[in-house]
């Protein structure tokens, strides 16, 4: 078996975690024992020990596999079969073997696991993989030659995440910040970002590098280096930091002369020239050091900055590490949208014949099977058949919907215990789930103001300091005692290092290091530090109602009896009939019952009537339980409890009718109750100065008691996704700082459009993955005490700004030799020095932060 086969890809070595994920070619291989691959144990993470000696293994399935059974692999018992690669194994000899369709291995059928059944003829297949592949569309590998691959798009369109304006078709960086373009539309099939990949890489290997770099640099003066010779030392110190600047700093380096090309200075350009300056004066230093005069001489050789070239650049590295995880969980909200639609969808031909097919190749009018517990594959119309669906991702409504023929469906939706066929309408772009995602990408490529005034700041920032350095340059070179331009030039290097922006780089991750992991202790995840500065800059809060305010699940409320009946008989009859329907509200009545020990009961006859309710006999009894429109139906008077269930509804709750023999028999109410942190935590966040504004796919009647209950500011019933997301843009219009808290599919849109999106930890992947923010114990009293932090922690970074601006206001003049007339200089290894004191000051005061007081901690 080779790496080269199309089920692992064609030039690329499989995944590590994938069966045979460490059979890579190498010098020195060893047979892994359960599957007989070849495996080098240097680049293979699967090891096991066992019976004193060390076994390595392809992957970690066969690794567990050889844990589970030791001695069917180690020699002492027969190999068994059908295990990881179970198909790949050789075959024993005259033994017939078949071809696998899919990647063209030859396969023993006695062997492998893997079959299908297809158009009368049996097939077999290596692995699961291959099997499901040829499963989802037979035609492509029983016939490649008339195979026709779905369209794609031409090209794939790269964007600057921080100057959105950059759109090109292709990877690449961005002309005006030097950043990294990634994807206007990430894909379910893109696996980590390969710059940081290539960073991270790079990282680990730098800083070994530069902390021994940075050890040779302090240790040089005490008597633990006082064998070492002075030469030697800094020869060994250039041969460390090397790697460093030209290896693991070389993206910043591009970055740096595309800066210059592009005539936009930035931070790579202070970054990159910084590293320049330090490196090439220690370079010029260690070769040349007799260019130098005797007054930079210390100890009989001249001091220098190699760990202060390499400590920048591993700084950077970390910097940027940082950063691209956060930007990461960015396209992992779009992923996760992505992954709700099925990938296969079961089409019916014309023939009555049916087949899974990928999702890409359904046309609209095709008529497709929906079985129960499965996605709807896409948006259409019901023809055959009646099921419940959760239609909660888009309406943020708890309780399933009831579809029959002639209903619509939503792709992506769940459908319950029925069997639907659908005719697809709207597929691919067109769909709904598709229409959401373009808005949280929207929303997302729209939200930059922050970084682009650091941008703007950098630029003056970039600009002063090169113009103070050629300042010193040519103002020693000219106008300087003799050697006036060797003077010129140490000072220029003294002004770049001291102005290397480490206590800059460090003012903000500092800050938001030590804030999230406060916020952490409080149930508060922050994703970055824009998400810090925004929160503390809100004054309006809309927030969904299901599963933020309320606990997201319907639960039984009251029973009222009629005259002449019990409560717990009322309660005992409806629960027995409804022991046979699916509806959420229906188990809601049936825990209840069992709850409060009432037997329940059997039912005959019993029928579910599509969006009015259910009917049966029970002790003999005629029964009907549902809503006024099947009381009507039945000619069941309600009138008399008609206030009573206005009550109820009023309260948020959903109200249903018992008959027996057709006399109403009392009523039932199940609501989504409120949680019993919501009230508390409301009025602290007004108290805070906080407008809340309650936006929610519930029906208004039901929302506005809600609203009333806890003294909501505003209130909007039966909103969309888009509504939700158009609601934030018009207050953020009218110049609200606006944050959104929600917990559903639903609120993703609106969460990323808002200033600030907040997620309920108890909610989904994809409303955690699209806000900001998260409340990993889904509690509202967090946003407190997230605005407080968030305000502690700006102040922290505005005094770390402060204090790195102060050491490079002070510094800068005096390294460039303004003071020299009073015989002050500053020479670039005391700028080193200054430099490390500003990251000290930036660390120690955000580390302040740790003893933040918040509410409840």
């Amino acid at each position: 078996m080779n790496s080269g086969h199309s089920h692992h890809g064609h030039g690329q070595s499989p995944t590590a975690d994938s069966c045979c994920g460490g059979a890579k070619q190498a010098p020195a291989t060893v047979k892994d024992p359960v599957c007989g691959m070849n495996v080098d144990p240097a680049s293979s993470p699967h090891h096991a020990e066992h019976a004193g000696k060390q076994w390595h293994f392809c992957s970690a399935l066969c690794r567990e596999r050889f844990i589970a059974t030791p001695s069917a692999f180690d020699g002492s018992a027969p190999q068994a079969a059908g295990g990881c690669c179970g198909g790949h194994k050789k075959a024993a000899v005259g033994t017939a073997t078949v071809k696998d369709l899919v990647c063209g291995m030859d396969v023993d059928p006695a062997r492998t696991a893997h079959h299908a059944h297809h158009q009368g003829q049996d097939y077999h297949f290596c692995s699961g993989g291959c099997r499901q592949k040829f499963i989802t569309d037979p035609q492509r590998y029983l016939d490649p030659s008339s195979y026709v691959a779905p369209e794609v798009p031409a090209g794939t369109l790269y964007t600057c995440p921080m100057d959105p304006e950059i759109v090109q078709e292709g990877p690449g960086t961005c002309p005006i910040c030097g950043m990294a373009l990634e994807p206007m539309m990430p894909s379910l099939d893109d696996g980590e970002n390969p710059e940081l990949t290539d960073l991270r890489r790079r990282f680990w290997v730098s800083l070994p590098l530069s902390v021994a770099t940075m050890a040779l640099a302090m240790l040089a003066m005490t008597p633990l280096l006082h064998a070492l010779s002075p030469t030697l030392r800094v020869w060994i110190e250039g041969a460390l930091a090397t790697p460093v600047v030209l290896w693991a700093g070389w993206p910043f380096l591009e970055r740096w002369a595309q800066s210059i090309r592009n005539r936009s200075p930035n931070m790579w350009t202070l970054i990159g020239t910084g590293v320049i300056a330090a490196y090439g004066y220690s370079v010029v230093a260690t070769l040349a050091p007799g260019v130098f005069p005797p007054s930079f001489q210390q100890h009989g050789h001249v001091g220098v900055y190699f760990e202060a070239a390499a400590v920048i650049i591993s700084l950077t590295l970390l910097g940027q590490l940082m950063e691209l995880r956060a930007r990461a969980k960015t396209s992992a909200a779009i992923k996760a949208l992505l992954g709700l639609a099925p990938k296969t969808a079961r089409r019916i031909d014309a023939d009555g014949s049916e087949h899974d097919v990928e999702l890409a190749l359904v046309k609209a009018g095709d008529r497709l099977r929906v079985r129960p517990g499965e996605k709807v594959p896409v948006d259409g119309r019901v023809l055959e058949g009646r099921s419940s669906l959760d239609e909660s991702m888009l309406t943020g409504e708890p309780i399933p919907v009831t579809k029959q023929a002639g209903d619509s469906v939503i792709g992506a939706t769940l459908n319950g215990s029925g069997a639907l066929v659908i005719q697809a309408e709207r597929v691919g772009d067109d769909s709904m789930l598709a229409q959401i995602v373009q808005l949280v990408a929207q929303a997302q490529r729209s939200r930059a103001p922050m970084q682009r005034m650091a941008d703007k700041v950098a630029y003056w920032f970039v600009l002063a300091v090169l113009a103070v350095a050629a300042l010193a340059l040519f103002g020693w070179g000219l106008f300087g005692p003799e050697p006036s331009w060797t003077h010129g030039v140490l000072s220029a290097v003294a002004v770049l290092i001291i102005a290397c922006p480490c206590a800059l780089g460090l003012a903000t991750p500092m800050s938001t290091m030590v804030a999230t992991g406060r916020a952490a202790q409080h149930g508060v995840l922050f994703r970055d530090a824009e998400a810090i500065d925004a929160l503390g800059k809100v004054d309006t809060l809309v927030i969904d109602k299901t599963g933020t305010l309320t606990e997201g699940r319907p639960a039984f409320d009251a029973v009222h009896a009629s005259a002449g009946f019990e409560d717990t008989q009322v309660l005992q009859w409806a629960a027995s009939l409804d022991q046979g329907s699916e509806h959420p509200l229906a188990e809601a009545i049936v825990t209840a019952a069992r709850t409060r020990g009432l037997p329940v009961l059997a039912v005959e006859d019993f029928d579910s009537i599509t969006g009015l309710g259910v009917r049966g006999r029970v002790d003999g009894r005629e029964m009907w339980l549902g809503n006024t429109a099947l009381m009507a139906g039945q000619s069941v008077q309600v009138a008399a409890v008609q206030e009573q269930a206005d009550a109820l509804r009023r309260r948020g709750a959903s109200v249903m009718y018992l008959a027996v023999e057709g006399q109403l028999a009392g009523l039932l109410s199940v609501a989504d109750p409120i949680k019993s942190t919501t009230a508390e935590a409301i009025a602290a966040l007004h108290r805070d100065g906080l407008r809340i504004i309650m936006a929610t796919g519930d029906g208004l009647l039901t929302a506005q008691a809600v609203a009333s209950t806890l003294g909501l500011d505003e209130v909007h019933g039966e909103s969309r996704p888009a509504d939700k997301a158009a609601l934030v843009q018009q207050l953020q219009a009218h110049g609200r700082v606006v944050a959104m808290a929600g917990d559903g599919i639903n609120d993703a849109p609106a969460l990323a459009s808002a200033d600030i999106g907040i997620a309920m930890g108890t909610g989904t992947d994809v409303a955690m993955s699209s806000a900001q923010v998260t409340l990993v114990k889904g509690d509202l009293r967090g946003i407190l005490r997230a605005c407080q932090l968030s305000r502690a922690a700006v102040r922290n970074m505005r005094q770390n700004l402060g204090f790195a601006f102060l050491y490079n206001g002070l510094g800068i003049p005096v390294a460039a030799g303004v003071l020299v007339p009073w015989g002050i200089s500053l020479s670039p290894m005391l700028a080193a020095v200054a430099m490390s004191l500003s990251s000290v000051s930036v660390i120690s005061n955000a580390l302040r932060l740790r003893a933040q007081r918040l509410p409840g901690g």
